[in-house]
């Protein structure tokens, strides 16, 4: 039997890490960014890191930014506040840097699927959107995943935001009218592809068959851990209507 003797981070040199699973989220020490499923961790130090920012590549390259070569840092180069282009997110901690175009991705952004597949029903991640946000409303800067059917998108930063209000509603305590408020915010899409398609037969259907896990695979995605079975963890405080 093969024993998980961890690994070594320069972050945190003391002890080794382990590779754990949990479906209570965490806050990455590395990158600062939410986290579920497998982590890297020192239960000693209450000290986590995502899968991705425990094993950086030390450069990587992204089909987005064909021109740049992205350089790991464990600290946002420079002194002034830094933005994943991405996201649209702070950068906090752990950062992919391009000092050619001068672009920044978390580790966990810079690692998104280019397409989720959900065994019968694809997401396409998209540099731009091409339609309104169904969260915000807004066609602003960032990454978003698109149906493929192109009449669902969502940016990647309306997720994290949706996320972590809900994370800290439930696991703070906050009263229970207070978690069903923000639970209704998450994007309902069965109405609003039923809507877009005019209530036409087989193509409603399927695309709304779609709806129902979309935002549970881009959630899986985002947090470090892009399989269906994250996905329905997080499924429980993602009240979505049918």
């Amino acid at each position: 039997m093969k024993i998980d003797e961890g690994i070594s981070n320069p972050m945190h040199p003391h002890h080794k890490l382990k590779l754990e699973y949990t479906e209570i989220p965490f806050n990455c020490d590395g990158c600062k960014e939410a986290g579920i499923g497998l982590k890297y961790s020192c239960r000693r130090c209450e000290f986590d890191l995502h899968k991705a920012c425990a094993m950086p590549s030390p450069t990587i390259t992204h089909p987005f930014y064909k021109k740049c070569e992205f350089q790991f840092n464990y600290r946002p180069p420079g002194q002034h506040m830094r933005i994943c282009d991405a996201c649209r997110n702070d950068v906090l901690g752990f950062v992919y840097h391009c000092k050619r175009c001068d672009f920044d991705l978390h580790p966990c952004c810079a690692n998104l699927p280019q397409v989720l597949d959900d065994g019968e029903h694809n997401l396409y991640l998209c540099f731009k959107l091409s339609s309104s946000c169904h969260h915000c409303g807004g066609k602003g800067p960032g990454w978003s995943y698109r149906s493929q059917c192109k009449s669902y998108n969502l940016h990647v930063a309306c997720v994290k935001e949706l996320l972590v209000e809900s994370w800290q509603a439930m696991y703070l305590n906050a009263d229970k009218n207070r978690v069903r408020e923000i639970q209704t915010r998450i994007p309902s899409l069965s109405g609003k592809l039923r809507n877009h398609h005019g209530g036409r037969g087989g193509k409603v259907k399927k695309c709304c068959q779609m709806a129902g896990g979309a935002v549970r695979l881009i959630v899986s995605a985002i947090l470090g851990d892009p399989t269906a079975i994250i996905g329905a963890a997080v499924a429980g405080f993602m009240s979505m209507s049918k």
